[in-house]
């Protein structure tokens, strides 16, 4: 069927089909674009002038590609593959002046609005160094949660909790998170109505609903999917600090729990952990007087630490 857009377009096309199909004929391509064979040949042409490497094989294997030049060719990604170069990315630690993270800058300055809202949108909100046991989420469902979330679309999903037990929930997608190479839904659930943090990579199915939502005006989606995760765990935890919030937030990050401000000289931690040795040992990087009231578990992970290091002192 002849598409009726201007031979500038088309010519795009033309690219576009040769990059997702290396070896395509000028016929398949003419079929493609609703157009004869010779005007297929004649758009190959014109990328040809444009200095864009279309390398050509004779025979009945033959065909066009795009070669190796001087100058890259103009890439054409749909949103899935676009947001699949910002998942590549984000499974590794990178800094601000790392090449890539540059070159994924200039990806998404050209990209289309729309996937590069969507795009950006998980750039932004994301926290770096990979957790080993991290899995990556099916770009596809990925693709579909961010855009529904910056377009603020109520959502039906199917949720695998654990192998063979799924559900049905209805939400309003706030954002999707990156942390540690662990991809989160940050979501008000209306079936539960309350907040929740789901895992993208146990979201089995997506449907837009008609409904639209607006997301909290405060909401600091990263800093809310950390809270989250450090006040989900079996042992409830809470530490008084001797010292002000501002001092107790630069010793505590926010995965470790919830800083409230009990007077202008004292600090509360709420936290959670199934580890309790390991939360222990976390603690001794707050500079200043603390008491754990809460969990038991926790004061006698904290009293045999204080047993170790003291025997580990001991001079002969």
């Amino acid at each position: 069927m002849a598409y009726d857009v201007s031979p500038t377009a088309r010519t795009l096309m033309v690219l576009e089909l040769i990059q997702n199909s290396p070896g395509i004929t000028a016929d398949q391509l003419g079929e493609k674009l609703g157009v004869s064979e010779r005007a297929a040949r004649r758009y190959v042409a014109i990328l040809r002038e444009a200095d864009i490497p279309i390398e050509s094989v004779r025979g009945p294997y033959g065909g066009y590609r795009v070669g190796r030049g001087l100058r890259l060719a103009p890439l054409m990604f749909t949103p899935t593959e676009a947001l699949g170069l910002v998942m590549a990315v984000l499974e590794g630690p990178r800094g601000a002046d790392d090449p890539v993270e540059n070159a994924l800058g200039k990806i998404i300055r050209v990209l289309p609005e729309p996937i590069a809202r969507s795009t950006d949108a998980v750039r932004r909100v994301s926290a770096r160094g990979p957790d080993p046991g991290a899995r990556t989420p099916d770009p596809g469902i990925t693709a579909q949660l961010v855009s529904y979330s910056t377009a603020c679309r109520r959502l039906s999903l199917r949720y695998e909790r654990c192998p063979g037990e799924e559900w049905s929930m209805e939400v309003d997608p706030w954002a999707v998170v990156v942390r540690r190479g662990r991809w989160y839904l940050l979501c008000w659930s209306h079936s539960k109505n309350d907040r929740r943090v789901l895992r993208v990579d146990k979201v089995r199915r997506v449907e837009a609903l008609d409904g639209t939502f607006t997301p909290p005006t405060d909401l600091d989606p990263l800093a809310a999917v950390e809270e989250h995760l450090a006040l989900g765990w079996k042992y409830k935890i809470e530490v008084v600090i001797d010292a002000p919030l501002d001092d107790a937030a630069q010793w505590i990050p926010r995965s470790m729990g919830r800083l409230e401000a009990i007077d202008a000289d004292h600090t509360r931690l709420l936290a959670s952990t199934d580890v309790p040795s390991w939360y222990a040992a976390q603690l001794t990087a707050i500079g200043a007087p603390y008491r754990i009231l809460s969990s038991p578990e926790l004061q006698e992970a904290a009293r045999a630490l204080g047993e170790r290091l003291l025997e580990a002192s001991n001079r002969e």
